[in-house]
């Protein structure tokens, strides 16, 4: 069966991702630096998700993946990155905000790609780590991103994201959490984001649709 990724709009007609963004100098995957409220919070209906899911469409994609059979980290996957813990940020940033979203690689020789879909090209938005198994369907990532100036190009930015995630036995979807440190180019500590990674699995067999 194939499976299938809608796009909702969120109440108020309001683009469900990067909304709460406001214009910005500097930016790079996750980089709170311009967060500024109302912030967006994902709906439950208004997000990339899979139409259905059967143990046929799961399994028969992850035996082609590169790690044998069975349930498997390596692939493509939709993410989000939800804000947790910091209320005492300035600004202040509710739980469950929307810090940003993507597309997001995992390869089978420890390396990590993210296109994040909450930044514009000119100021940072492809973003790469590493990974490694820590248990039973337990991964961390350790995810380096630089964040430009969108009218010189100077970089204004080094962001340190780790995640430390938990893959679904079935294999279609992880989560966990991450801890966002920002630095400026001197090596200067400037900013610390905590927050909770969801992900869903993107297979051969997707399909994309607007549809309800």
């Amino acid at each position: 069966m194939k499976r299938m990724f809608r796009v909702m709009m969120a109440a108020g007609g309001a683009v469900l991702f990067g909304a709460f963004l406001v214009p910005q100098a500097s930016a790079a995957c996750a980089d709170p630096s311009s967060l500024q409220g109302p912030f967006v919070f994902p709906h439950a209906n208004a997000q990339l998700r899979p139409a259905s899911l059967t143990a046929d469409s799961v399994q028969r994609p992850l035996q082609r993946g590169g790690e044998g059979s069975g349930a498997s980290i390596v692939g493509m996957w939709s993410i989000q990155l939800l804000s947790q813990g910091n209320g005492s940020h300035t600004p202040a940033i509710p739980d469950g905000a929307l810090l940003d979203w993507g597309f997001n690689q995992w390869h089978s020789d420890g390396t990590e790609l993210l296109n994040s879909g909450g930044h514009a090209a000119n100021t940072g938005n492809f973003c790469m780590g590493v990974w490694g198994q820590t248990g039973f369907l337990t991964y961390e990532v350790n995810h380096y991103a630089l964040g430009y100036d969108a009218t010189s190009g100077a970089l204004l930015s080094i962001n340190v994201i780790r995640e430390q995630v938990t893959l679904s036995p079935s294999g279609d979807s992880y989560s966990g959490t991450f801890v966002l440190d920002v630095y400026d180019p001197s090596g200067a500590h400037a900013d610390h984001i905590t927050g909770t990674v969801t992900a869903t699995r993107i297979t051969v067999d997707t399909l994309f649709t607007t549809e309800p």
